[in-house]
């Protein structure tokens, strides 16, 4: 991924340059509207960074821009008075923000899933173990109930060993 700055002042392609060197990433500059949306239509970025001046004198523009940045870091940044060395840090610490919000989503997702997991295969052996319990069952269907009751209780060891080989590797 890389990083979009648009903004009009003198020597923004020699900020991006800078701001490339540091990040390690590659970075765009755009000098107005017109090109950050023609850039923005081709391309998807980590972060999009806005002069604030481009967005207070054209709020309608920087609307645009920002509708058109999809999931990249919106950034609005004032580069009349920000140094490079500003700019970097404010963009280094919204990347890093995004990284654990995404790792947070990630972790989110995956104990959702468990969870739905987990109570599909107590469901299968709940109700299983229940119609094997019943008199009456023709043998057929008693091991075809077994193998299931079996399948089942072998998916939850294996959901609760991945759970806690998870659990020792997550950071703390």
């Amino acid at each position: 991924m890389s990083i979009l700055i648009i903004s009009g002042i003198e020597g923004i392609r020699n900020c991006a340059e800078v701001v490339s060197k540091q990040l390690g990433m590659k970075v765009e500059a755009a000098e107005g509207r017109r090109a950050a949306l023609a850039i923005l239509r081709h391309k998807d970025f980590a972060a999009v960074v806005v002069d604030e001046s481009l967005a207070e004198c054209d709020p309608a523009a920087a609307d645009a821009i920002w509708e058109r940045s999809g999931l990249a870091i919106p950034l609005q940044i004032n580069f009349a008075v920000s140094g490079e060395a500003r700019i970097i840090r404010e963009i280094r610490a919204a990347l890093h923000r995004r990284e654990r919000e995404q790792a947070l989503a990630r972790q989110a997702a995956t104990a959702s899933m468990e969870m739905d997991l987990k109570n599909t295969v107590s469901g299968l052996l709940l109700q299983s173990q229940l119609a094997l319990s019943q008199g009456g069952v023709p043998s057929e269907v008693a091991e075809k109930l077994r193998l299931v009751v079996s399948l089942a209780g072998t998916l939850r060891d294996q959901v609760s060993t991945a759970k806690s080989s998870t659990d020792r590797r997550a950071p703390r």
